[in-house]
């Protein structure tokens, strides 16, 4: 789960809504786009879960065709209740030790059990002789089904990440991390909400909270008695022929009122462990994180900055027109994809 770049792979992250793709590769001034895409995961008639992944696999070719990338290694992420990501200490133990130590602490802090799933960890040097580092763990079934629609693509899953820590290795690329000072990633997606935060002594804290973009959607179409995709359209900025006249902006507001306190709940839970520093800047990215007036809500509510983050403003691409244009239109919402690329095998 931890490598860092070699080979030629391409991160592939596969949401509830979409599929978005980046591909980079190095220059003397650092990763380049050579390749990214999106494509939207259409709503299955049948509404079953073989509908929904035949569904996913179309718009992951579908994808994968309009980028022109020729690889077929995909590198893929997980988040959700079904993933785990923690830091442990210990005392200083013998190598042989380590695992062992490693697997009873992933057993009692992970909320499901750790036979049905996979452990994995790395070590990060403490400097004080104790042993320190981050376990990451993820059951079965997610693993599995996310390989299964990377075959059913055609393509080959080399390698299984986590969405939070591809949030923070985009973020320590291309956001200077001051000394001191600690900042901390928001991703709202369709069906989870990822807050992945990196202090100074380099240990990750991530949280995958249940409620996002679907969930505030749903509540605004509640309220105003429209379908969803109505409220989508409105609050994406497209303009319907039978589009109705409504202002969203409280309704934006009630419907963000649990998302603000989960977020806000989550930060002080962080403070509590001992963490070091106050969260003093928090990039928001996500599918969701463009709508209009979301952010500056967020800014107004929450206990600490927010700014939206598309770090495609740092990052060249030398694939085109329609691949800059992709990545200026939607680059908030390809920053789990583009941290999954930076990985290798």
């Amino acid at each position: 789960m931890f490598g860092l770049q070699k080979n030629r792979v391409f991160g592939l992250d596969i949401g509830s809504s979409a599929v978005k793709i980046v591909q980079l590769g190095r220059s003397e001034a650092g990763f380049v786009v050579s390749g990214a895409g999106i494509a939207e995961i259409a709503s299955s008639a049948e509404d079953s879960e073989e509908g929904r992944e035949i569904n996913i696999v179309r718009a992951i070719r579908n994808c994968l065709r309009s980028t022109g990338i020729r690889t077929r290694f995909a590198v893929c992420g997980v988040c959700g209740p079904e993933v785990a990501v923690r830091y442990f200490t210990f005392p200083s133990l013998l190598p042989e030790e380590i695992e062992g130590a490693i697997l009873l602490e992933a057993a009692q802090v992970c909320p499901f059990n750790i036979d049905e799933g996979v452990v994995d960890y790395q070590l990060i040097p403490s400097g004080d002789g104790n042993v320190t580092g981050v376990l990451v763990a993820v059951t079965n079934r997610l693993i599995s089904a996310k390989r299964r629609l990377i075959k059913e693509a055609s393509l080959s899953n080399v390698l299984t990440d986590v969405d939070g820590l591809a949030l923070l290795n985009c973020l320590s690329e291309y956001e200077e991390q001051e000394p001191g000072r600690t900042t901390a990633v928001l991703n709202i997606g369709s069906s989870f909400t990822t807050l992945a935060v990196m202090s100074d002594n380099t240990l990750p804290f991530v949280r995958d909270m249940a409620y996002a973009g679907n969930d505030i959607i749903k509540k605004i179409a509640n309220e105003h008695d429209v379908s969803t995709d109505i409220v989508k359209d409105i609050l994406s900025g497209r303009e319907g022929p039978e589009q109705p006249e409504l202002e969203l902006g409280e309704s934006l507001a009630k419907a963000c009122q649990k998302l603000v306190a989960d977020v806000t709940e989550t930060l002080r839970y962080y403070a509590a462990q001992g963490k070091p520093g106050f969260v003093e800047r928090i990039f928001v990215c996500g599918g969701f994180a463009p709508v209009k007036g979301f952010v500056e809500l967020l800014n107004s509510q929450l206990p600490t900055a927010t700014v939206l983050w598309n770090p495609f403003d740092k990052i060249s691409c030398n694939a085109g027109r329609r691949c800059r244009d992709i990545l200026e239109k939607n680059g908030p919402a390809m920053v789990v994809a583009t941290g999954l690329a930076m990985r290798s095998i």
